[in-house]
C-alpha cells in the first residue's frame, strides 16, 4: 500500500521484434515501456532480427540498452516461398516455449511482415491477449493478408492513422479497443527533425562496401525490397532501378534488401552490378541505427525504392521520395511521394523531378511524434480481453465500406 492506495503489479508486456524495420517502428514505445512503472518489459528477438546478413538488429537493440528475454531462430535459407512457410512453423513451435516461460500479460506484435503471423497465432492459441501495432493499413503483396489476419487475431489495436482506425473498426473490432496512437517510427523522425544535421561519417561508422565519395554535391538513398507475390521478378526489378539510378549522375547509398522471398534475386542483381562497375560511386550498407538512417534520408536529394519509410517518416520529414512498384500500393501517403512503375525511364524521370523539387512541407498523416508514450500508457492500463466478440454481428452496429 502506498499513500492509502493499493499498488498494482506491473504488467509483463512481451514485444516480439522480427526484423530491422520492426525495431525502428517500435523503439520509442520500447523506451517508454522500459521506463513505465506499470510495465515489466520483455523483449523477444526473432527471425531476421538475429541474422548478420540483414544487419543483426539484435546488436543494435542491446546497444540501445534493452535487455533481451529470448531469441527465436526461424529463418531458413533459400529463395523459395516454401521456406517462408517452414520458417513460420519453426517460429510457432519456438514461441510456444518462450511464451510459456515468460508468462506475459500481453504480447505486442508489430505491423505486417509475413513472419508476424506466428506471433499472433502463438499468443491467441495460448490465451495471451494480443496487441497489434499498425493494423488497418492497406498495401500490396502478402503483407496485406498478414496484416488483416493479425487484426482478427488481435484483441487490442494501436493504429497509426485515422483511416486505419476506421478500417479496423469496419472489420468488426471493438471501437473502444482501437486507438489511433500514431506511428512510433514518426517519433524518431520528430527527433531527427529537431536536429537534422548529418553529424557522422557514414563510411567510417558503418563501413559497408563500395567506394567512398564526396557528399557535398548531393546524393540519393535507395532501399528496394523484393515483393513476395512477384519474387521471380526481383532480379529484373532491381536491375531496372540500377539502370535508372546510374543515369542520375549522383552518388548513391544503397541498402541491402530484407529477408522476404526474392531477396536472393535482388541481392544477386546488386552483387553483379558491383562486380561490373566497381568504380561507380555506389556504396552498399546492410543496416544503420534508425536515427542515423533518417538523418541520411533527410539530407539526401531523394529517397528511391519501395520501403514504407519514405511514406511514413518521409512524410513527416518532407523528404522527396520515389516509390517504385506495387509493394506500397494503397498505403496512405503525403505529397512528398511520387509513384513510378518498374521501368528505368519512369524511375529516372520521377527521381529527377523530385531532386529538382527538393524538400516538402512536413505532413503529419502518421502522427505528431508522441506515439511511443501513448502506446506505453495504454499497454499499462487498457482492458486486455481474450474472449473476442465480432461487433459486425452486434444488433444495431453499422459500418461503411472504407477502401
Amino acid at each position: 500500500m502506498t499513500g492509502g492506495a493499493e499498488t498494482m503489479p506491473a504488467r509483463r508486456i512481451c514485444v516480439i521484434i522480427t526484423a530491422r524495420p520492426s525495431y525502428s517502428r517500435i523503439r520509442t514505445a520500447l523506451e517508454a515501456m522500459r521506463d513505465h512503472p506499470g510495465i515489466d518489459l520483455r523483449i523477444v528477438l526473432a527471425a531476421s532480427a538475429l541474422l548478420d546478413r540483414y544487419g543483426r538488429v539484435a546488436d543494435v537493440v542491446r546497444e540501445d540498452g534493452f535487455d533481451v528475454a529470448a531469441e527465436v531462430y526461424s529463418v531458413l535459407e533459400g529463395d523459395d516461398v516454401a521456406q517462408s512457410v517452414r520458417g513460420v512453423g519453426i517460429a510457432l513451435m519456438e514461441l510456444a516455449s518462450v511464451l510459456s516461460r515468460l508468462d506475459p500479460h500481453a504480447v505486442v506484435t508489430i505491423a505486417d511482415r509475413y513472419e508476424t503471423i506466428a506471433n499472433a497465432i502463438a499468443a491467441s492459441y495460448m490465451n495471451v491477449p494480443l496487441i497489434h501495432v499498425q493494423g488497418g493499413e492497406f498495401t500490396g503483396s502478402i503483407d496485406n493478408k498478414v496484416r488483416h489476419a493479425v487484426t482478427k487475431l488481435a484483441d487490442v489495436h494501436f493504429v497509426a492513422s485515422e483511416l486505419a482506425r476506421r478500417r479496423v473498426i469496419g472489420m468488426g473490432e471493438d471501437p473502444a479497443l482501437v486507438v489511433n496512437t500514431g506511428c512510433p517510427s514518426v517519433d524518431l523522425a520528430a527527433e531527427v527533425a529537431r536536429r537534422p544535421e548529418l553529424d557522422f561519417d557514414p563510411f567510417a561508422r558503418y563501413t559497408g562496401a563500395g567506394p567512398a565519395f564526396d557528399l557535398s554535391g548531393g546524393y540519393v538513398v535507395v532501399l528496394q525490397h523484393p515483393v513476395t507475390t512477384e519474387h521471380t521478378e526481383a532480379l529484373d526489378q532491381v536491375n531496372r532501378t540500377l539502370e535508372a539510378i546510374a543515369g542520375l549522375g549522383k552518388p548513391v547509398f544503397w541498402f541491402w534488401p530484407n529477408v522476404d522471398t526474392g531477396s536472393d534475386g535482388a541481392s544477386k542483381a546488386l552483387r553483379m552490378f558491383r562486380e561490373r562497375e566497381p568504380g561507380r560511386p555506389f556504396h552498399f550498407f546492410k543496416n544503420m541505427l534508425p536515427d542515423d538512417f533518417l538523418r541520411l534520408i533527410v539530407n539526401s536529394a531523394c529517397l528511391i525504392g519501395n520501403s514504407s519509410v519514405g511514406i511514413r517518416e518521409g512524410a513527416f520529414l518532407g523528404a522527396p521520395v520515389v516509390n517504385i512498384g506495387t509493394r506500397q500500393h494503397g498505403r496512405e501517403r503525403g505529397p512528398n511521394v511520387v509513384d513510378a512503375p518498374y521501368e528505368a525511364e519512369a524511375i529516372r524521370t520521377a527521381a529527377l523531378r523530385q531532386i529538382r523539387h527538393g524538400r516538402y512541407p512536413p505532413c503529419h498523416i502518421y502522427g505528431d511524434g508522441t506515439a511511443g508514450r501513448r502506446i506505453a500508457d495504454l499497454a499499462a492500463t487498457v482492458d486486455l480481453p481474450t474472449d473476442k466478440k465480432d461487433f459486425l454481428a452486434a444488433p444495431g452496429f453499422r459500418t461503411s465500406r472504407v477502401a
